[in-house]
């Protein structure tokens, strides 16, 4: 029997950044670091660069980092590996990159998911635990973060890629596990799109998906009688200025692997919220999460279900969506919100093209390439 326990995503700052300088793994974890240490191998995502200078880019959204030293609060908490394929790994561009992937070389902390370039991000990490190989993967929706043939960065979400990929590694590895960075945030079930990627994942050989990203306690399902995560909540995220249970409830996944079968346990807990670091989930609020837990996850075993909450939450984004599209500045975005003026200013036709070269694939790959050359300038 071999046990992975895979955590959430990681930003060691805020009040919780002296105690990952310090290397205090019982302030950091409290009652978990038993359960969390109790593993053949432990993983989570780390969402954000660890630096010593700040070298932000420009970007749509929040720029991350963390102390260089946070590594410390992650070597004492018994961290193996961390995955670096996600939406703020390059938030300092190269540099905070290299001071990274640098910084777990130094500490003996294996990394997978962002490199140098392309190729080499796309590389799994394959560790033998227990007598068997263990292949890691993780993946990141495309954001600014995302590794170039010249280009430090994350290992992109692009199915062609991965199959390759996997083709190249496939008898190198027992037990494939990937981490897919996507989703969307603040939403506990999984987009059509995102269902249907995961399992294809499962149908091309993996053990186990687990999806990260959205910032709260999604579902899950096991398909093909391979486990699929729809979201597993912060693990040590402090949302400064704005935690919400959402935001501050999550949980690890123990992946526990017994021969050719994958079983999972799911330990709730809270994160930074009205405390310091991670708190278990206990006695009736623990049975209320895994509850909750359940029933969600029973729903999303049905496609249609799936496909109507993902249409009703896109209709109430309606004019966010369409204000993003159309290039609207935060004044317009919060007039187009309460007068909903795109109905009527933008004529049938128009909204006809922005969709075609959106949805048409040629046509987006031209307006990307168009997109990209006008932000270099």
């Amino acid at each position: 029997m071999i046990t992975i326990n895979i955590g959430g995503d990681v930003c060691p700052r805020g009040t919780i950044e002296d105690a990952f300088k310090n290397g205090e793994e019982e302030k950091i974890l409290n009652d978990l670091l038993p359960v969390f240490k109790d593993a053949d191998f432990r993983l989570i995502n780390l969402e954000c660069p660890l630096i010593t200078k700040e070298s932000p880019i420009e970007k749509d959204g929040p720029v991350l980092c963390a102390n260089i030293k946070a590594i410390n609060g992650l070597k004492a908490i018994g961290i193996d590996a961390v995955n670096l394929a996600n939406n703020h790994i390059l938030d300092h561009g190269k540099e905070g990159l290299i001071s990274t992937i640098e910084t777990c070389k130094k500490h003996n902390i294996d990394f997978f998911g962002a490199a140098k370039n392309l190729e080499e991000a796309q590389k799994p990490l394959i560790k033998t635990i227990g007598g068997k190989r263990f292949c890691f993967m993780g993946v990141a929706e495309h954001e600014f973060s995302i590794a170039k043939d010249d280009r430090w960065g994350a290992n992109p979400l692009d199915p062609i890629k991965i199959i390759r990929t996997l083709k190249t590694y496939r008898s190198s590895f027992d037990f494939l596990i990937v981490l897919v960075h996507g989703g969307k945030e603040y939403y506990r079930n999984p987009t059509p799109k995102q269902q249907d990627f995961c399992r294809f994942l499962v149908e091309e050989g993996a053990d186990a998906v687990i999806c990260q990203h959205s910032h709260c306690a999604g579902t899950y399902e096991y398909y093909n009688d391979k486990p699929i995560v729809y979201g597993q909540g912060n693990f040590i995220f402090e949302n400064l200025g704005r935690n919400t249970k959402m935001w501050n409830e999550g949980f690890l996944v123990s992946l526990v692997f017994n021969e050719d079968k994958v079983t999972t346990e799911f330990i709730p807990f809270t994160q930074s919220l009205g405390h310091l670091g991670v708190s278990l989930i206990q006695g009736k609020d623990k049975k209320e999460f895994l509850k909750n837990l359940e029933e969600r996850s029973k729903r999303i075993t049905s496609t249609k279900y799936v496909k109507e909450q993902w249409l009703e939450l896109c209709k109430k984004e309606k004019y966010l969506y369409a204000s993003r599209v159309l290039g609207h500045n935060r004044i317009l975005r919060v007039l187009n919100r309460n007068l909903h003026f795109s109905d009527w200013l933008y004529s049938k036709k128009t909204k006809m093209m922005v969709r075609n070269v959106i949805e048409c694939e040629v046509h987006r790959e031209g307006l990307l390439n168009v997109l990209k050359v006008m932000d270099e300038k």
